[in-house]
Order: structure tokens, then C-alpha cells, then sequence
């Protein structure tokens, strides 16, 4: 949808870095890493063809590329405090895919930012990270 994956891989991020950075926090529920990253894999598919998650990463596609990378000297260059609106795209985003328990999930990946997540800028980091959150909490729903 959106050519969303297409979008993504534009700015340096296949699906596969997605699920390398989302095994990086994996937290066992009784199925190992390498099935783990199949299931988070076909997630990851199936929510970038979901209008609503593909809409939000569009727009934090946008945002990053017209506030972050044309503007490298701006106020957000450095992904200030006061910038908030990039949190809660991928706030949204985690909680569109796996509701509330996402929320949680997505603290944690947005502060440890493993794999791609801390090479992207501030948009975009929060909209994956969200993708993120959402698939692996709705994996480790399904597995309890």
C-alpha cells in the first residue's frame, strides 16, 4: 500500500534490517529466534499493506525527509526533547498493529534502538521502531 515497502527501502531500510533490529530486543515466549524472525517477518508484510500503519510510516517518511534530511541544520537535527510528534507516530503505529501492550514494547525499542533504528533519523526511527512494536507484541500475544 503506498508503495510503503518500496518508500522504506528508499531510505536505506529493507524488511530484513526491520526484523534484524526487532530480534535485537527478542524476548523468548517458548518459540526460538529463528522461527521467531519468520513469523515477525510475515507481520511485517502483512501490516505494511494495512492502510492505516502504511499511512503513518507515509507520513514519517514525509516528515523525516522534509523536516530531517533537507533541513540539516534545523531545530530537530539532533531529535530534541521538545519534538514529540515522532513519538507518537510510532506510538500510533505500535498500537494500530498490537494495542496497548504495543505501547510498552515501543518504549523499549525507541530507547535501545537496536540495528537500523539508531542509524535513521528521528521520524523514521520511531515509525519502524512502532512497526516493530506492534508485530512483536502481537507475536508474543499469540505465543502465550
Amino acid at each position: 500500500m503506498f508503495e510503503i515497502e518500496q518508500r522504506l527501502l528508499e531510505n536505506g531500510i529493507g524488511v530484513d534490517e526491520i526484523v534484524n533490529a526487532a530480534m535485537g530486543l527478542y524476548v523468548s515466549h517458548g518459540m526460538d529466534e529463528e522461527e521467531a524472525a519468520v513469523e515477525i517477518k510475515k507481520k511485517i508484510l502483512r501490516y505494511l499493506e494495512d492502510p492505516n500503519v502504511s499511512s503513518l510510516l507515509l507520513g514519517a517518511i514525509l516528515l523525516e525527509d522534509e523536516l530531517f534530511n533537507k533541513r540539516k541544520n534545523s531545530e530537530i537535527a539532533d531529535d530534541p526533547v521538545f519534538l514529540l510528534s515522532d513519538e507518537i507516530i510510532g506510538m500510533a503505529i505500535a498500537e494500530c498493529i498490537g494495542g496497548t501492550y504495543a505501547r510498552f514494547e515501543f518504549t523499549r525499542y525507541d530507547q535501545k534502538k537496536p540495528g537500523i533504528l539508531g542509524k535513521l533519523g528521528p521520524f523514521l526511527d520511531d515509525a519502524v521502531a512502532g512497526l516493530i512494536a506492534g508485530c512483536t507484541s502481537r507475536l508474543y500475544s499469540e505465543c502465550v
